[in-house]
């Protein structure tokens, strides 16, 4: 923990989950963007295509949150 925001940690908790929702809403407001990469809108692209083609290839949430879980185990 940084020492300059140790005041921040003795608010209430609604008082920090009001700060939190407004550094929050602060940075959804700034006029700037992520850059993303063009490499990388080429493979949203590819992956996005293929999805299209052989839409049974696909997983849902929930296999994926399990796969995770085997994986993890």
């Amino acid at each position: 923990m940084h020492t300059e925001f140790a005041p921040l940690f003795k608010l209430g908790r609604a008082e920090r989950l009001q700060l939190v929702e407004d550094l929050w809403d602060s940075i959804a407001q700034e006029d700037t963007q992520t850059p993303v990469p063009d490499w990388q809108r080429d493979e949203l692209r590819r992956r996005k295509d293929r999805y299209l083609q052989h839409p049974a290839s696909g997983r849902t949430w929930e296999q994926v949150k399990e796969r995770a879980r085997v994986a993890h185990d």
